[in-house]
């Protein structure tokens, strides 16, 4: 008894033929003589020799050449090989040939696809007919042994046409239209000598079953029922069950009107397959550093206060001293300040994110002073000794600052000018903690 899936493709077979070839304008009598031909040609003694002989003419392979390029198939060398890769399947993390289950793909003569989708049908037992004939089950056997008129069409001799399907070649012959890639090697071994004049070439092929089981499930997670009816929902304010939504895909198309002529997949697919967006990572500019070594050198310099200290040298400049200009002294001494806890804050702002503790050179108060970690807020709010430190070290940048910035012409401070500064800075200290 044939299996129900071969009885299904013949009599899907004979119903396209019989469309084809019967017109409504034929009578009762030409009519039957075409279903008597129908019959004819799709009988298993006649249909079966004539589809091993074309099994040739299609190529089985899970990598096609031709998704590279339409015509790497044919070369100067002949055909490129068909490649069908058996990886071993482990839970490794990576998606690769042999941890996904797809199906294999075909090539060639479009004209002999009818010849793999037979050898592809799914018999009740879950195995593929080419299966069956791989291990000569009783099925594949019987199937083929139905036609013994001919000796020359023995069961071995169907057997070896129709497997031609997925032989592989002689030699490995590939393509100049496929894209490669040439590695060095001595010995089997890569090298990184730029002298070597032995190559390995790799061919870069594409995985078209992983391809089309993407594009199965980004149409499933995109156009499924369930999906339709939760958007649905969504859209008339009701309670939906939760979906995802897939975002940037770009579709990408093989073999333009003609897309049998890339692969069986790519033609079952109409030639359209899903791309996810590959992009390099948008870089976030960093305008803020947290300092390594030292705040005041890495992130404030004198050269952000040129202003401040310029105009305190036209003060110093001057032969009066009163009030106004003490006042106009300390609001710029003040502007100083101001422009440190800025920077401050602006380092704390982004030192949970920079600040890597095992690499960073900091002194022990300034680590206090500028990370938000738990432990240095902590000793910020609780202790005072570390403040000291930061103190001197605003005052010490407003003392030389003045002098770095003005340089030969600088009037030469005294202690008295110095405490000066402090008292100024302690006035902030409450800003600076």
């Amino acid at each position: 008894m044939i299996d129900p899936a071969i009885a299904a493709f013949f009599d899907e077979r004979k119903a396209l033929w019989l469309k084809n070839n019967i017109k409504a304008s034929m009578s009762e009598v030409e009519v039957r003589e075409k279903e008597m031909e129908c019959e004819a040609v799709f009988a298993l003694k006649k249909w079966l020799p004539h589809a091993a002989n074309r099994a040739m003419q299609i190529s089985i392979s899970s990598h096609p050449c031709t998704f590279s390029h339409p015509s790497s198939r044919n070369n100067n060398n002949g055909h490129a090989s068909s490649i069908i890769v058996n990886n071993r399947q482990a839970n490794d993390g990576f998606l690769r040939s042999g941890n996904v289950n797809v199906a294999t793909d075909a090539l060639g003569n479009a004209a002999a696809l009818d010849v793999y989708k037979f050898l592809t049908l799914r018999m009740v037992d879950g195995q593929t007919l080419i299966e069956h004939l791989e291990q000569d089950t009783e099925l594949a056997i019987s199937l083929l042994t139905l036609i013994n008129a001919d000796e020359n069409q023995s069961y071995q001799a169907l057997k070896r046409g129709f497997l031609a399907m997925t032989a592989a070649a002689g030699e490995s012959i590939t393509s100049s239209k496929i894209k490669q890639v040439f590695f060095p090697v001595n010995d089997n071994l890569i090298i990184e000598s730029s002298d070597a004049d032995v190559y390995h070439q790799l061919s870069i092929l594409t995985a078209s079953g992983i391809l089309f089981e993407l594009r199965k499930r980004l149409d499933s997670m995109r156009f499924g029922d369930d999906i339709k009816i939760a958007r649905e929902k969504k859209r008339a304010n009701q309670e939906n069950g939760p979906y995802s939504e897939i975002y940037n895909l770009t579709t990408i198309g093989y073999g333009g009107t003609k897309p049998q002529n890339i692969s069986v997949l790519n033609n079952q697919n109409g030639g359209r397959a899903h791309l996810f967006m590959s992009a390099p990572p948008q870089l976030k500019n960093r305008n803020i550093h947290f300092p390594y070594s030292d705040f005041f050198n890495q992130t404030v310099s004198y050269f952000q206060c040129n202003n401040q200290f310029n105009q305190l040298h036209k003060l110093y400049s001057r032969n009066d001293n009163n009030i106004h200009i003490r006042t106009e002294r300390d609001e710029y001494y003040q502007s100083v300040i101001d422009h440190i806890i800025e920077k401050m804050w602006q380092v704390r702002s982004v030192a949970l994110e920079q600040y890597i503790p095992t690499t960073n050179q900091l002194p022990a108060a300034q680590k206090i002073w500028l990370c938000e970690q738990e432990e240095s807020k902590a000793l910020r709010n609780t202790t005072d000794d570390w403040l000291d430190d930061i103190v001197k070290s605003v005052t010490i940048f407003i003392f030389h600052g003045y002098e770095k910035t003005v340089g030969k012409k600088a009037i030469k401070f005294g202690d008295d000018e110095y405490k000066h500064m402090r008292k100024l800075v302690l006035i902030n200290q409450e800003a600076l903690r």
